[in-house]
């Protein structure tokens, strides 16, 4: 009895250990948990105190009549926020596709210097545009995008769902569900130096 008590103790310690080989950890390191993170954090903090404090004038003041204002920018960006989401969700309640992973070709890196990429300019999809914002107001986005990425980045601390595994296509090619949230990031990125540009520009009202 002894004897076997110890067997089941030993074949505990290795399965917990990872020493047995039946279980695949399949959740993001810690140091990709860390970047993803940060990311997500340091974006939201930038938006914020980027647009703290400005008047209706500078929310509303555009550089040119086919560029955006500050308020919209700030809608396109809660709009995005939300709609890539809801993407993530559903691509998440489908099984993982590890066969899959090798029609991802971007690196992390790559992807986040490309969506941060200004030189390149790219056309909002119909439905993130401003004018489909349900917002009254510059401060009532800024309240829909604090809340959602406050749960965002929770999901960020917290998940241990596969996310490497699970394969989402974007217009430049497919994507792990992880570097989905790492763009998603990045997207917000693209929009706040968008809005730092506005604030630049000469025009742009002192008050």
């Amino acid at each position: 009895m002894l004897k076997r008590t110890k067997g089941r103790l030993l074949l505990t310690l290795l399965v917990v250990t990872g020493l047995a080989g039946k279980i695949t950890d399949t959740t993001i390191t810690a140091k990709e948990r860390k970047l993803l993170v940060g990311e997500l954090k340091d974006t939201k903090s930038a938006i914020l105190s980027t647009v703290k404090g400005l008047s209706d004038a500078q929310l509303n003041y555009k550089p040119a009549p086919d560029r955006w204002s500050i308020r919209e920018c700030v809608y396109h960006i809660t709009l995005a926020e939300n709609n890539l989401w809801t993407i993530l969700e559903e691509a998440m309640k489908n099984p993982p596709t590890p066969e899959k992973r090798n029609e991802v070709t971007v690196s992390d890196d790559a992807l986040l210097k490309g969506i941060t990429d200004r030189t390149e300019k790219r056309q909002a999809p119909e439905t993130i545009r401003p004018d489909k914002s349900p917002w009254k107001n510059t401060q009532e986005a800024l309240a829909a995008f604090k809340l959602s990425r406050g749960n965002h980045l929770k999901y960020a601390k917290t998940t241990t769902e596969d996310l490497r595994n699970h394969i989402i296509t974007l217009p430049f090619g497919k994507v792990d569900a992880y570097q989905f949230m790492l763009f998603l990031a990045g997207h917000s990125k693209r929009h706040l130096l968008q809005i730092k540009e506005v604030k630049a520009d000469p025009g742009f009202p002192k008050q």
